[in-house]
């Protein structure tokens, strides 16, 4: 975020700029009415839908809520929560895909094989720098774009801004988000359900790797794929 004058701090002409560029990112990229969508998140309350009838509940899973975790949450927490989760699902798929491809792709490794969670430590301190860097920017970017000031009034802790719909942050690079709100409901479930299954996979790797010490390709007698 960049303050037009380092000598000033003005709070609210921050405030209402983040909340300005957060409509003008939802305009462009055609993002849900967030009045509607509130709107309907309440008729889902009252009609006792699962999860405030936010996407990704799909069977043969459906309604998975073992621990009751949602009792007594609100709309608010529970959009904090589905933002937290399309995160690790992100980081999970690229996690999962580097897994996959590390036995012959590694241009940031000294290229000598073995497994990733051993690469990862043998990386020079420059890269270590570097991508503290760049996790640091998305982050910043994430939370400019949907997160409310924690320097408002009455600000709570880890608070979406209202026209802010989890997991959208402008980036569609290919234009493949649907304009019809249904279709793009149903690309939100896929991207769900895939980063649910990346983030079980890419767990998955990392134990297997910690107890054989070796990689997938490996493990299966099959080191050159």
């Amino acid at each position: 975020m960049i303050v037009a004058s380092p000598l000033s701090f003005n709070v609210p002409a921050l405030s209402s700029m983040r909340s300005t560029r957060a409509h003008v990112v939802a305009e462009q990229i055609g993002f849900q009415n967030p009045d509607s969508e509130r709107s309907r998140a309440e008729q889902a309350q009252q009609s006792g839908e699962f999860c405030y009838g936010l996407p990704g509940a799909l069977p043969p899973v459906g309604n998975f809520d073992p621990f009751n975790l949602l009792q007594g949450k609100s709309f608010e927490e529970v959009r904090t929560w589905r933002e937290a989760e399309l995160a690790h699902c992100r980081v999970g798929m690229l996690a999962a895909a580097g897994f996959l491809v590390q036995e012959k792709f590694h241009p940031l490794f000294s290229g000598d094989g073995g497994t990733a969670i051993e690469q990862f430590d043998n990386l020079p301190p420059v890269m270590w720098a570097l991508i503290t860097i760049g996790i640091g920017a998305c982050e910043a970017l994430r939370i400019s774009v949907g997160w409310s000031n924690p320097n408002e009034p009455d600000h709570v802790f880890q608070k979406l801004l209202p026209a802010y719909v989890p997991g959208d942050i402008g980036f569609d690079p290919l234009g493949l988000k649907p304009e019809d709100p249904e279709e793009f409901r149903t690309m939100q479930t896929k991207e769900l359900q895939n980063g649910r299954l990346a983030m079980l996979a890419a767990f998955g790797f990392m134990i297997q790797e910690g107890v054989t010490g070796q990689t997938w390709g490996t493990a299966l007698g099959r080191p050159d794929l």
